[in-house]
């Protein structure tokens, strides 16, 4: 049975008003969920809250319970009084039937409704793969009629399909007697689309207007570039993306106000939610805690080199997640030993130095960083105490143990006080690179700052690329690395805090829309697979039509 069905939920329309929201900028979808219009951006224009970001160490395979934490640090600051917005990404469903489940955090520290948020939600995904796929539409129709001197070779806009599956990374489209054009192509997963891309980063429609007319998708036999606007597709992309521009109001587990909106992974996109959910959060709210994927080294670092520069605003503080039982991952344990094998100093010990490295990277980006050791039942006195010792003396402003999957907000309560402490001071945020070096500079920037990485090494298709994307004028633009979560490297055997390694950078692509140039490192995928025991096969509804086994 869901969590929405044992949890007595309070009509959407009392936290709406609670958060000072007019009832013409609430439009309901159903009695728990509802979008907020953008004019309320225009009606309170100044931020107010402190602007708190939630980020983490490399994580075991099955995540360490970051938004989980994020939910419930929301939590504790509505005990103490204040009123608190989280704003996290939304579940993709290649995930909910893959391996991970739903980000949508668990136990007594949840969103709701649920399952609601991992399924269809607001149909703001459908929106995003709809409008993808219709420019992928409008580019074979273009190849058919030959409208446009468009040259098929140099075509890089996939299609996407919001689920798993392997074997559509290539494909080849074309093959009916009545057309005239047969290419090579792929899918993506929707989180990787660009069009999900711009709508997480798009201050306005406006903006989402602009940025999609911008979007590149090959190049004329001239060697010049098509795009979006070229054949005619951006306006009919952003009619389907009104209402997905609109934050999704929901609540956690104890009635206080999320948002969930936009939902690019935190491997292979920008990793974060929207930043017009950010812009509408700080001006109602007291603090908004906001997630970024995966570690310092990806959801992070393009939290601050993107999110951060689309909208204007910085973190008074970061809290990192940490867990024993991850650094005994990063120490070179196994899961299954972690779960079975009780106490072990020694491996804790070892995985340390992952935890040391991403302390440090939120002291380059300027940022006061306040541990939150996320206890499992696992975890023994002595072990937790050893983590919070070393959080401290590796420049940690605080440490805090948080227990919010059994507690809910009173279980963050003393995390909640020390993110207080933490973010006293205005926002001294400074990036790792400047938008105007190079894009080689750039890359190798964050490869060795953050990542540790001795020397950066372009594949021969990555150069050639380069030299396209200097020729055009997009070498300036800010990257978006995709790599491995699994560790700083972009191995994921490169367990702990790896050295001098060298980084391979595979392909780079051209998201002119978004804003950014993506960097795929090592072998990551834009289309993830299936495993061998999917959770779809465990998810099922009973005879009331309620949906069991989505977590």
């Amino acid at each position: 049975m869901s969590g929405t069905q044992l949890i007595k939920l309070r009509p959407i329309s009392e936290i709406a008003n609670e958060l000072g929201l007019l009832p013409e900028e609430v439009e309901h979808y159903g009695p728990y969920k509802a979008k907020i219009t953008l004019d309320v951006l225009a009606r309170l224009d100044t931020p107010r809250a402190r602007y708190i970001l939630v980020t983490g160490i490399n994580p075991t395979p099955f995540g360490e319970g970051k938004t989980t934490v994020s939910v419930g640090l929301g939590q504790a600051f509505g005990r103490l009084g204040l009123r608190s917005i989280v704003t996290v990404r939304q579940s993709s469903m290649g995930p909910v039937f893959g391996t991970k489940g739903a980000g949508a955090g668990g136990g007594a520290a949840q969103l709701h409704p649920f399952p609601d948020l991992a399924l269809h939600f607001t149909g703001d995904l459908h929106a995003v793969t709809t409008a993808h796929n219709l420019l992928a539409a409008l580019i074979d129709n273009a190849l058919y009629h030959d409208t446009l001197p468009l040259d098929p070779r140099t075509i890089t806009w996939p299609r996407v399909i919001d689920l798993n599956d392997r074997a559509l990374r290539q494909l080849i489209v074309g093959l009916g007697e009545t057309t005239r054009t047969v290419r090579a192509t792929r899918f993506d997963i929707t989180p990787a689309s660009e069009v999900m891309a711009i709508l997480a980063l798009a201050r306005d429609y406006r903006d989402l207007r602009q940025r999609l007319g911008q979007i590149v998708v090959g190049r004329t036999w001239q060697g010049q570039v098509v795009t979006a606007e070229d054949l005619g597709g951006a306006g009919a992309m952003a009619a389907l993306l009104v209402d997905a521009l609109k934050p999704n109001l929901v609540q956690t587990s104890e009635g206080t106000a999320a948002f969930v909106h936009t939902g690019p992974f935190g491997n292979i996109a920008t990793g974060a939610s929207s930043v017009v959910a950010d812009l509408v959060a700080v001006r109602l709210a007291d603090v908004v805690v906001t997630e970024a994927g995966f570690g310092t080294d990806l959801g992070a670092e393009k939290f601050f080199h993107l999110k951060c520069r689309a909208s204007g605003l910085a973190p008074h503080a970061a809290v990192l997640v940490a867990s024993v039982r991850a650094l005994k991952v990063q120490g070179g344990k196994s899961v299954r030993d972690i779960e079975t094998g009780g106490e072990d100093l020694a491996a804790l010990e070892a995985g340390l130095p992952n935890l040391f490295k991403h302390l440090e990277n939120l002291r380059t980006f300027g940022v006061p960083a306040v541990v939150a050791i996320n206890q499992f039942p696992t975890d023994t006195p002595r072990e937790i105490e050893r983590l919070a010792q070393a959080a401290r003396e590796a420049g940690a402003c605080d440490v805090a143990v948080v227990e919010v999957f059994t507690c809910g907000g009173e279980g963050g309560l003393e995390l909640a006080r020390a993110v207080l402490r933490a973010a006293q001071e205005p926002p001294a945020f400074r990036p790792v690179y400047e938008l105007d070096w190079p894009l080689e500079r750039k890359v190798e920037a964050v490869a060795r700052t953050l990542y540790g990485a001795g020397a950066v090494r372009f594949s021969p298709a990555a150069k050639r690329q380069l030299d396209d994307l200097v020729r055009l004028g997009y070498d300036r633009l800010p990257i978006c690395m995709a790599k491995t979560a699994q560790s700083l490297s972009a191995d994921p055997n490169l367990l702990g805090r790896p050295e001098d390694f060298t980084v391979e950078v595979r392909e780079l692509r051209l998201f002119a829309g978004a804003g950014y140039i993506v960097v795929l490192l090592g072998d990551i995928q834009t289309m993830p697979g299936l495993g061998r025991h999917p959770r779809a096969a465990h998810i099922d509804i009973d005879e009331h039509g309620r949906i069991l086994g989505v977590s």
